[in-house]
């Protein structure tokens, strides 16, 4: 990796952290948690009552449907793509205990 590349990598993260410092911490950070808590709880809760309605369930179904219920959501709520991503591969992570809850 070359010098600037380093240099480069470095303004990004410091970059990023100044945002996350400022977008969630102190008296508007607590508003901002509310509102990513709100959003997720909701964009979670609209998967369960979409699962309720397939006909097959299997793992490939459901990943499919996170991803279309979190399209909408990244349009609606204005997310960006990383923290759309990061609570993607959340929600798909519920697979493995909500497969074990499954009765065949």
């Amino acid at each position: 990796m070359k010098k600037s590349e380093k240099i480069i990598g470095g303004i990004a993260l410091a970059a990023v952290a100044a945002a996350a410092t400022y977008f969630l911490t102190g008296k508007r950070g607590k508003e901002n948690r509310e509102k990513i808590a709100s959003w997720t709880l909701k964009m979670k809760g609209e998967v369960l009552e979409k699962m309720k309605k397939l006909k097959t369930l299997n793992k490939e179904a459901y990943h499919a449907l996170v991803d279309e219920v979190a399209v909408r959501y990244e349009r609606a709520e204005r997310v960006g793509a990383a923290e759309m991503e990061h609570l993607k591969d959340e929600v798909k992570g519920a697979w493995s205990h909500i497969s074990k809850q499954i009765v065949k």
